[in-house]
């Protein structure tokens, strides 16, 4: 069984999504994959222990604190292959970015191979089920674009901003995908 309950935050509604113990999905209203891992049926109740973690950790977030992403059990659905980006994503400090060029570069030594697709590395960040606490948003473009983010380029700029990037070194793109 999946439950749900909902989140009002700075950024606007966000669905929280568990499976009774560890947190299965986090996602934004209006967000592109929007609660895609979830095959199942989600049932309403706000009232299990995971939720009140999750939330008391978002409040922190969004307070400007650094709550540790170890604080909750995450459980997001996916391969091995993605499993293993988002996993890399939880390695990114506060208040730093990295490149989609950087994670391949990581993930072709992971899976020792000469090379890793920046796409394919993209399309897993993309997908990332637990947005926010699996910092997604902390991933740009070689050139220090703000491409990509499944909950909107908008929303991404200002979580960066709250976690205190120097935002002036990136830029928005004026035509492609990410828009």
């Amino acid at each position: 069984m999946i439950y749900s309950t909902h989140y009002s935050s700075p950024i606007g509604s966000i669905l929280l999504a568990c499976n009774g113990e560890s947190l299965v999905g986090l996602w934004m209203e209006g967000q592109k994959y929007f609660a895609d891992t979830v095959k199942e049926a989600m049932s309403e109740n706000s009232n299990l222990p995971i939720f009140t973690a999750t939330k008391n950790w978002l409040d922190k977030y969004f307070a400007g604190q650094k709550p540790a992403i170890s604080d909750l059990p995450l459980a997001p659905k996916g391969g091995s292959f993605r499993s293993a980006v988002w996993d890399m994503l939880c390695e990114i400090p506060y208040g730093e970015v990295i490149t989609y060029g950087d994670i391949a570069k990581k993930m072709a030594v992971k899976m020792n191979k000469a090379s890793m697709s920046s796409q394919a590395v993209g399309g897993a960040v993309g997908h990332n089920p637990i947005s926010i606490i699996i910092p997604c948003h902390r991933v740009v473009g070689t050139s220090g674009s703000l491409t990509g983010y499944a909950g909107g380029l908008d929303k991404k700029i200002k979580l960066l901003e709250l976690e205190g990037v120097d935002i002036s070194k990136l830029f928005k793109p004026s035509k492609g995908t990410a828009l």
